[in-house]
């Protein structure tokens, strides 16, 4: 499994807007081939930031990869721009390789 994340530091004034941007924001990922999820999180807030990060996760690195350099994620990425207004500085990426997996019990709590 391949977890692709990006951190944002978004305004405090700007959060709830990013937040719900991103709520309405249409998605083609789940069509894409290799791809497993999709989260963002709210983080903490500090004096000039709230902290956001979105992950999506993967097969391998290999669909990943195959995605940045497919029409869906040009598609994706298209309106990225709409959200500099409420960004400190641009989103840090970050990729990580699983190394080791512990399975949910079958039937357990979500």
């Amino acid at each position: 499994m391949f977890l692709a994340m990006n951190r944002f530091k978004v305004r405090p004034e700007q959060a709830d807007a990013f937040a719900e941007m991103w709520r309405q924001r249409e998605s083609r990922l789940p069509e894409v081939p290799g791809f497993l999820g999709f989260h963002l999180l709210r983080g903490p807030a500090a004096d000039d930031h709230v902290l956001f990060a979105s992950h999506t996760m993967w097969a391998d690195r290999a669909a990943f990869e195959a995605w940045t350099k497919s029409a869906a994620f040009a598609e994706g990425h298209k309106r990225a721009g709409e959200t500099a207004s409420h960004l400190i500085e641009g989103p840090c990426f970050e990729g990580f390789e699983s190394i080791t997996q512990t399975p949910a019990p079958s039937g357990g709590a979500r």
